[in-house]
Protein backbone atom coordinates (compact mmCIF):
# COMPACT_ATOMS: atom_id res chain seq x y z
CA UNK A 1 0.00 0.00 0.00
CA UNK A 2 1.55 3.24 -1.14
CA UNK A 3 -1.14 5.89 -0.01
CA UNK A 4 -4.03 5.75 2.05
CA UNK A 5 -6.23 8.53 0.09
CA UNK A 6 -9.20 7.34 -0.78
CA UNK A 7 -8.96 3.84 1.34
CA UNK A 8 -11.34 2.60 3.84
CA UNK A 9 -9.77 1.52 7.46
CA UNK A 10 -12.11 0.27 10.37
CA UNK A 11 -10.56 1.33 14.04
CA UNK A 12 -10.79 -0.23 17.11
CA UNK A 13 -10.36 1.60 20.36
CA UNK A 14 -11.13 4.45 18.49
CA UNK A 15 -12.64 6.50 21.42
CA UNK A 16 -9.36 7.62 22.76
CA UNK A 17 -5.80 7.22 22.53
CA UNK A 18 -3.99 5.76 19.88
CA UNK A 19 -7.47 4.83 18.13
CA UNK A 20 -8.60 8.15 18.21
CA UNK A 21 -4.80 9.44 17.10
CA UNK A 22 -4.89 6.90 14.35
CA UNK A 23 -8.24 8.11 12.88
CA UNK A 24 -7.64 11.87 12.97
CA UNK A 25 -4.18 10.66 11.45
CA UNK A 26 -6.19 8.59 8.65
CA UNK A 27 -8.12 11.23 7.70
CA UNK A 28 -5.65 14.01 7.71
CA UNK A 29 -4.32 11.57 4.32
CA UNK A 30 -8.25 11.31 2.48
CA UNK A 31 -8.62 7.95 3.88
CA UNK A 32 -12.78 7.15 5.04
CA UNK A 33 -13.42 5.64 8.24
CA UNK A 34 -14.98 3.09 10.33
CA UNK A 35 -14.70 3.63 13.72
CA UNK A 36 -15.69 1.47 16.73
CA UNK A 37 -15.43 1.45 20.39
CA UNK A 38 -17.26 0.41 23.77
CA UNK A 39 -17.12 3.91 24.98
CA UNK A 40 -20.16 5.95 22.45
CA UNK A 41 -19.20 9.37 24.02
CA UNK A 42 -15.56 9.04 23.13
CA UNK A 43 -16.27 7.35 20.04
CA UNK A 44 -18.81 10.17 18.99
CA UNK A 45 -15.54 12.63 19.84
CA UNK A 46 -13.52 11.00 17.66
CA UNK A 47 -16.09 11.07 14.83
CA UNK A 48 -16.64 14.87 14.86
CA UNK A 49 -12.88 15.32 14.48
CA UNK A 50 -12.33 13.16 11.90
CA UNK A 51 -15.57 14.36 9.64
CA UNK A 52 -14.40 17.96 10.12
CA UNK A 53 -11.27 16.68 7.86
CA UNK A 54 -13.50 16.21 5.27
CA UNK A 55 -13.77 12.29 4.86
CA UNK A 56 -16.46 9.83 5.43
CA UNK A 57 -17.21 8.42 8.94
CA UNK A 58 -19.03 5.71 10.56
CA UNK A 59 -19.56 5.02 13.89
CA UNK A 60 -20.84 1.74 15.99
CA UNK A 61 -20.63 0.67 19.12
CA UNK A 62 -18.54 -2.51 19.21
CA UNK A 63 -17.47 -5.02 21.87
CA UNK A 64 -14.02 -6.70 20.39
CA UNK A 65 -14.52 -9.83 22.82
CA UNK A 66 -18.27 -10.17 21.08
CA UNK A 67 -17.42 -12.58 17.85
CA UNK A 68 -20.35 -12.13 16.18
CA UNK A 69 -20.48 -8.26 17.24
CA UNK A 70 -17.47 -8.05 15.25
CA UNK A 71 -18.53 -10.22 12.58
CA UNK A 72 -22.17 -8.08 11.61
CA UNK A 73 -19.66 -4.77 12.32
CA UNK A 74 -17.59 -5.69 9.46
CA UNK A 75 -20.41 -6.73 7.35
CA UNK A 76 -21.86 -3.08 7.68
CA UNK A 77 -18.85 -1.60 7.51
CA UNK A 78 -18.63 -3.09 3.55
CA UNK A 79 -22.10 -2.10 3.06
CA UNK A 80 -21.72 1.45 4.43
CA UNK A 81 -18.26 1.82 2.17
CA UNK A 82 -18.62 -0.50 -0.67
CA UNK A 83 -15.34 -2.27 0.59
CA UNK A 84 -12.49 -2.10 3.35
CA UNK A 85 -9.09 -1.72 3.21
CA UNK A 86 -7.67 -1.79 6.48
CA UNK A 87 -8.30 -2.78 10.25
CA UNK A 88 -6.26 -1.45 12.98
CA UNK A 89 -7.29 -4.45 15.52
CA UNK A 90 -5.98 -1.63 18.48
CA UNK A 91 -8.84 -2.12 21.34
CA UNK A 92 -7.36 -3.42 24.41
CA UNK A 93 -7.04 -3.26 28.56
CA UNK A 94 -4.41 -3.78 31.00
CA UNK A 95 -4.29 -6.15 34.41
CA UNK A 96 -1.68 -6.38 36.77
CA UNK A 97 -1.33 -8.86 39.45
CA UNK A 98 1.05 -12.08 40.26
CA UNK A 99 -0.47 -15.46 39.02
CA UNK A 100 -0.54 -16.62 42.00
CA UNK A 101 -3.53 -13.79 43.21
CA UNK A 102 -4.89 -13.51 40.36
CA UNK A 103 -8.36 -15.04 39.63
CA UNK A 104 -9.21 -17.13 36.53
CA UNK A 105 -11.95 -14.58 35.89
CA UNK A 106 -9.06 -11.89 35.54
CA UNK A 107 -7.21 -14.02 33.10
CA UNK A 108 -10.53 -14.66 30.93
CA UNK A 109 -11.49 -11.21 30.69
CA UNK A 110 -8.15 -9.98 29.21
CA UNK A 111 -8.07 -12.72 27.32
CA UNK A 112 -11.56 -12.28 25.39
CA UNK A 113 -10.49 -8.18 24.89
CA UNK A 114 -6.51 -8.42 23.72
CA UNK A 115 -6.13 -11.72 22.11
CA UNK A 116 -9.74 -13.11 20.89
CA UNK A 117 -10.92 -9.57 19.88
CA UNK A 118 -7.58 -9.43 17.56
CA UNK A 119 -8.24 -13.32 16.24
CA UNK A 120 -12.17 -11.99 15.75
CA UNK A 121 -11.20 -8.61 13.72
CA UNK A 122 -8.97 -10.67 11.76
CA UNK A 123 -11.52 -13.06 10.96
CA UNK A 124 -14.05 -10.85 10.59
CA UNK A 125 -12.26 -8.16 7.89
CA UNK A 126 -9.60 -10.51 6.18
CA UNK A 127 -12.44 -11.80 3.25
CA UNK A 128 -12.88 -8.67 2.70
CA UNK A 129 -9.75 -6.69 2.49
CA UNK A 130 -8.45 -9.70 0.13
CA UNK A 131 -11.60 -8.85 -2.26
CA UNK A 132 -10.54 -5.11 -1.60
CA UNK A 133 -7.54 -6.22 -3.83
CA UNK A 134 -5.10 -3.81 -1.78
CA UNK A 135 -5.31 -4.37 2.14
CA UNK A 136 -3.52 -4.52 5.87
CA UNK A 137 -4.26 -6.14 8.84
CA UNK A 138 -2.34 -4.01 11.61
CA UNK A 139 -2.47 -5.56 14.86
CA UNK A 140 -1.40 -4.00 18.13
CA UNK A 141 0.65 -5.83 20.59
CA UNK A 142 2.94 -4.34 23.13
CA UNK A 143 6.78 -3.97 24.24
CA UNK A 144 5.37 -6.60 26.62
CA UNK A 145 4.67 -9.31 23.82
CA UNK A 146 8.20 -9.47 23.51
CA UNK A 147 9.67 -8.46 26.73
CA UNK A 148 8.13 -10.19 30.31
CA UNK A 149 8.07 -9.00 33.63
CA UNK A 150 6.48 -9.68 36.97
CA UNK A 151 3.39 -8.89 37.73
CA UNK A 152 2.49 -8.93 34.49
CA UNK A 153 1.30 -12.38 33.68
CA UNK A 154 -2.28 -11.80 31.90
CA UNK A 155 -0.81 -8.88 29.78
CA UNK A 156 2.01 -10.58 28.87
CA UNK A 157 -0.04 -13.91 27.45
CA UNK A 158 -2.39 -11.57 25.73
CA UNK A 159 0.69 -9.05 23.82
CA UNK A 160 2.91 -12.19 23.41
CA UNK A 161 0.02 -14.27 21.57
CA UNK A 162 -1.22 -11.17 19.60
CA UNK A 163 2.65 -11.11 17.84
CA UNK A 164 2.75 -14.88 17.35
CA UNK A 165 -0.79 -15.12 15.75
CA UNK A 166 0.37 -11.71 13.56
CA UNK A 167 3.47 -13.08 12.50
CA UNK A 168 2.23 -16.08 11.29
CA UNK A 169 -0.71 -14.62 9.77
CA UNK A 170 2.12 -12.44 8.20
CA UNK A 171 4.12 -15.34 6.76
CA UNK A 172 0.36 -16.83 5.41
CA UNK A 173 -0.27 -13.80 3.49
CA UNK A 174 2.93 -13.75 1.82
CA UNK A 175 3.17 -17.35 0.47
CA UNK A 176 -0.29 -16.51 -0.61
CA UNK A 177 0.24 -13.15 -2.17
CA UNK A 178 -3.56 -11.83 -2.51
CA UNK A 179 -2.51 -8.54 -1.78
CA UNK A 180 -2.88 -8.25 1.90
CA UNK A 181 -0.34 -7.86 4.29
CA UNK A 182 0.38 -7.92 8.19
CA UNK A 183 2.05 -5.55 10.69
CA UNK A 184 2.75 -6.19 14.46
CA UNK A 185 2.66 -3.39 16.41
CA UNK A 186 5.25 -3.36 19.86
CA UNK A 187 4.49 0.20 21.48
CA UNK A 188 6.40 1.65 24.94
CA UNK A 189 4.99 3.56 27.00
CA UNK A 190 2.33 5.92 25.59
CA UNK A 191 0.25 8.56 26.81
CA UNK A 192 -2.94 7.28 27.16
CA UNK A 193 -5.85 5.88 29.88
CA UNK A 194 -4.65 2.45 29.68
CA UNK A 195 -2.63 2.66 33.31
CA UNK A 196 -5.60 4.83 34.43
CA UNK A 197 -8.35 1.93 33.59
CA UNK A 198 -5.77 -0.84 34.49
CA UNK A 199 -7.29 -3.84 36.60
CA UNK A 200 -4.80 -4.20 39.33
CA UNK A 201 -4.88 -6.34 42.28
CA UNK A 202 -3.21 -6.17 45.63
CA UNK A 203 -1.19 -9.01 45.09
CA UNK A 204 0.68 -6.43 42.58
CA UNK A 205 2.44 -5.72 46.41
CA UNK A 206 4.60 -8.37 46.70
CA UNK A 207 6.52 -7.48 43.63
CA UNK A 208 6.09 -3.99 43.46
CA UNK A 209 6.55 -3.42 47.53
CA UNK A 210 3.66 -0.84 46.52
CA UNK A 211 0.06 -0.66 46.93
CA UNK A 212 -1.94 -0.56 43.29
CA UNK A 213 -3.13 2.96 43.44
CA UNK A 214 0.27 4.45 44.01
CA UNK A 215 2.09 1.55 41.33
CA UNK A 216 -0.44 2.68 38.83
CA UNK A 217 0.07 6.32 39.35
CA UNK A 218 4.25 5.95 39.05
CA UNK A 219 3.49 3.55 36.03
CA UNK A 220 1.90 6.89 34.51
CA UNK A 221 3.89 9.63 35.41
CA UNK A 222 7.32 7.46 34.43
CA UNK A 223 6.84 5.32 32.14
CA UNK A 224 3.91 6.95 29.84
CA UNK A 225 6.69 9.25 27.53
CA UNK A 226 5.00 8.97 23.76
CA UNK A 227 2.17 10.73 22.72
CA UNK A 228 -0.20 9.18 20.77
CA UNK A 229 -0.01 11.42 17.84
CA UNK A 230 3.44 10.21 17.87
CA UNK A 231 2.44 6.50 17.93
CA UNK A 232 0.10 6.67 15.10
CA UNK A 233 2.84 8.71 12.77
CA UNK A 234 4.74 5.85 13.11
CA UNK A 235 2.14 3.09 13.06
CA UNK A 236 1.02 4.57 9.79
CA UNK A 237 4.53 4.74 8.15
CA UNK A 238 5.34 1.53 9.22
CA UNK A 239 2.39 0.15 7.14
CA UNK A 240 3.25 2.10 3.93
CA UNK A 241 6.97 0.65 4.61
CA UNK A 242 4.64 -2.65 5.08
CA UNK A 243 7.32 -3.46 8.17
CA UNK A 244 6.57 -6.63 10.20
CA UNK A 245 7.26 -5.28 13.37
CA UNK A 246 6.90 -1.61 14.55
CA UNK A 247 8.15 -0.55 17.37
CA UNK A 248 6.87 2.69 19.12
CA UNK A 249 9.32 4.88 21.33
CA UNK A 250 12.42 4.47 22.72
CA UNK A 251 11.93 2.26 25.57
CA UNK A 252 10.38 -0.45 23.28
CA UNK A 253 13.69 -0.07 21.09
CA UNK A 254 16.08 -0.46 24.22
CA UNK A 255 13.74 -3.24 25.21
CA UNK A 256 13.48 -4.94 22.23
CA UNK A 257 17.09 -4.90 21.92
CA UNK A 258 17.96 -6.52 25.36
CA UNK A 259 15.90 -8.87 25.07
CA UNK A 260 17.67 -9.82 21.75
CA UNK A 261 20.97 -9.36 23.67
CA UNK A 262 20.00 -11.20 26.45
CA UNK A 263 17.07 -13.70 25.85
CA UNK A 264 17.21 -15.13 29.15
CA UNK A 265 19.37 -13.34 31.29
CA UNK A 266 17.14 -9.90 31.10
CA UNK A 267 14.96 -11.56 33.26
CA UNK A 268 17.27 -11.90 36.55
CA UNK A 269 18.29 -8.00 35.63
CA UNK A 270 14.30 -7.15 35.94
CA UNK A 271 13.78 -9.47 38.92
CA UNK A 272 16.90 -7.72 40.71
CA UNK A 273 16.02 -4.30 39.68
CA UNK A 274 12.61 -4.86 41.12
CA UNK A 275 13.61 -6.85 44.18
CA UNK A 276 15.55 -3.50 44.91
CA UNK A 277 12.75 -1.00 44.00
CA UNK A 278 10.70 -2.92 46.22
CA UNK A 279 13.18 -2.80 48.93
CA UNK A 280 13.67 1.23 49.11
CA UNK A 281 10.26 1.76 48.07
CA UNK A 282 8.96 4.61 50.33
CA UNK A 283 6.29 3.27 53.08
CA UNK A 284 3.27 4.93 53.23
CA UNK A 285 2.78 6.78 56.12
CA UNK A 286 0.14 5.83 59.29
CA UNK A 287 -2.04 8.59 59.73
CA UNK A 288 -2.72 8.75 63.00
CA UNK A 289 -7.22 10.34 63.67
CA UNK A 290 -7.55 11.93 66.86
CA UNK A 291 -11.23 11.57 68.17
CA UNK A 292 -12.99 14.86 68.50
CA UNK A 293 -13.91 15.98 72.12
CA UNK A 294 -16.91 17.67 73.97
Amino acid sequence: MKSFENKVAAVTGAGSGIGRALACALARQGCHLALADVNTDGLAETAAMARKLGVQVTETRVDVANRDAVHAWAEQVVLDHGRVNLVFNNAGVAHAGTVDGSDYSEYEWIMNINFWGVVYGTKAFLPHLKASGEGHVVNVSSVFGLFAQPGMSAYNATKFAVRGFTESLRQELDMEGCGVSASCVHPGGIRTNIAKTARMNDSLAKVTGQESSRARQQFNDQLLRTSPDKAAAVILRGVLRDSRRILIGADAWALDGMQRLLPTLYQRLVTTSMRLAAKFAPKPRAVEVSKATD
